[in-house]
């Protein structure tokens, strides 16, 4: 057996070994690529690999093995035997103890589960790598925020709007951080080809019967990214110059498939139980899994990006494809740091748009920290408008209010607002 590289700890193993102490059963479910399967061997004494066509040909004809073996058992790519998932949940009937089973999986599979697996099997997202777990450099904790101490921030950091550039095409999928040019951009275009062509119709069980249609769709949801542009918009820019549309549900399939393999990302919008506000909106936003996907799918480059200019379909956004996308790697990295804390991520735009907030970072008793982010070094009272109608509608429930920015420092202004360099904020 060959030895395992260095493990370098993600954000997410805390939560993993936090569950694992007690829970015997633990679904590790994201994009293929993230890094599920190499976290899990951390912990594995026995693996099973699924994706192994001889393996998993043995594993059809007796399923039950699957369960035998020192434990933690690791069982990967579990999707593509969907009896794996009622096995193991009967396994915990039965009495397993705590760490007994791992599964990984890059796609809900159709149809799923004879059984949810609630009260079972415990599911733990795991997305590309944040910011501050590819740079190392978070002075500013969410946690911190989220406890509403509204203590003096500091912090610099030298990272400018190029680095930002640099790290929305350069992935966070860990194995093509090595990369770069020519290799990386190949990398990320077999990984959408995989996606379309093997992932779909082999883990999720989707079948697609116009597979350029969905790379068309995929490339024209990247052009949303970030925005809330309705499905109706996404389909029309993804069949511009074409006689056809696809039908409404088709688009509905590309979707669907799509968020089975976790590709999609998108960001609720936030819908309080408890609401002070009228009229808030009900449309996601936009987002893929990682930015360097959408990117890729745009066709765009360093150099497009800073110059302001767009590629591909085109639909309607404020500012411009770079700002979109620091959004996306800005969205992606909260929400890894949110899940930490135990806390949701949303989005509020109102019914008309009048008000936006980019995120809303949600306690369970209700309490929110809501962030914009700006592409921007520096910060006006315009940037910050929307987080003062929120605090003034809904008072001591806001904990704490953020503008992400691409700037040197990380400071309070004179109203209390936290200004913080994406660079700088960690979980």
């Amino acid at each position: 057996m060959s030895v395992l590289a260095h493990y370098q700890r993600r954000i997410v193993d805390d939560e993993i070994d936090e569950l694992f102490d007690d829970l015997a059963a633990i679904a590790i479910e994201g994009p293929k690529g993230v890094g599920k399967t190499r976290t899990a061997l951390e912990r594995a004494k026995t693996v099973h690999r699924l994706d192994d066509p001889a393996e998993l040909a043995v594993a059809e004809a007796d399923p039950a093995r699957l369960l035998d073996g020192e434990r933690p058992v690791l069982i990967d790519e579990w999707q593509r035997l969907r009896e794996v998932w009622d096995l193991v949940r009967r396994a915990v009937d039965d009495g397993a103890a705590p760490g007994s089973f791992l599964l990984t999986g890059s796609a809900v599979p159709d149809p799923p589960p004879t059984h949810s697996g609630a009260a079972r099997i415990v599911t733990v997202r795991m997305r590309p790598l944040a910011l501050s777990e590819r740079l190392q450099s978070a002075s500013v904790s969410l946690s911190g925020l989220l406890s509403g101490a509204t203590a003096p921030l500091t912090g610099d950091t030298d990272v400018g709007l190029a680095d930002y550039t640099e790290e929305v095409l350069a992935s966070g999928l860990p194995g093509l951080r090595s990369l770069s040019g020519r290799a990386r951009r190949r990398q990320l275009e077999g990984y959408v080809d995989r996606i379309v062509d093997r992932d779909i119709p082999d883990d999720a069980g989707v079948v697609i019967r116009n597979p350029a249609a969905l790379r068309r769709w995929m490339a024209a949801y990247a052009a949303a990214s970030s925005t809330t542009a309705t499905f109706e918009t996404v389909r029309d820019a993804a069949s511009a110059g074409y006689e056809h549309k696809p039908s409404k549900n088709a688009t509905l399939a590309y979707r669907d498939a799509l968020t089975r393999v976790w590709v999609l990302d998108e960001t609720p919008a936030w819908t309080p139980s408890t609401n002070r506000l009228r009229e808030l909106g009900q449309t996601p936003k936009h987002q893929l899994a990682d930015p360097a996907l959408a990117a890729q799918l745009l066709g765009v480059q360093a150099s497009t990006l800073l110059a302001g200019q767009s590629s591909g379909p085109a639909v309607a956004r404020d500012g411009t494809l770079l700002g979109a996308l620091f959004e996306s790697l800005a969205t992606l990295s909260v929400r890894v740091y949110a899940a930490h804390s135990e806390a949701r991520v949303r989005h509020l735009r109102t019914a008309r748009g009048r008000q936006e907030i980019d995120l809303i970072v949600e306690r369970a008793d209700g309490s929110v920290l809501a962030i914009e982010v700006k592409l921007a070094r520096s910060v006006s009272s315009n940037d910050a408008k929307h987080l003062v109608w929120l605090k003034q509608k809904l008072g001591d429930r806001v904990l704490d209010q953020v503008i992400i920015t691409t700037g040197p420092n990380a400071y309070r202004r004179e109203d209390g607002i936290a200004v913080v360099p994406l660079a700088l904020l960690g979980p």
